[in-house]
């Protein structure tokens, strides 16, 4: 069983004891959070499609640790006019585990 799910503009594919990297969450380490933005379910071949969310649905899932990524570099450079600039980001991000998912 699987359920694909929007969480913070991204969409995931949620199976149960998977861990989920998603952007940063501002919540403690080892709280519950309840994701009922449920686009489809898949249980044994059959599936049940939103519109635009499945009623009822929703995936339960637990926060664990909060990271940053790799750091990505930016170089702007403009040609015969002496200017180049470096800008470095990394993004944040947090792992979660699905815990349960329920169908409606």
């Amino acid at each position: 069983m699987y359920a694909l799910v929007e969480y913070k503009g991204k969409q995931y594919k949620a199976e149960k004891g998977a861990e989920i990297q998603v952007d940063l969450i501002d919540a403690e380490k080892g709280s519950k959070i309840d994701i009922d933005t449920v686009l489809m379910i898949s249980d044994n071949g059959k599936a049940t499609v939103g519109a635009p969310y499945v009623k009822g649905a929703k995936v339960q899932v637990v926060v664990g640790d909060s990271f940053k990524d790799k750091k990505v570099l930016v170089y702007k450079y403009k040609s015969k006019k002496d200017y180049h600039r470096l800008i470095g980001h990394r993004q944040r991000y947090t792992m979660v585990t699905v815990e349960s998912i329920v169908g409606a």
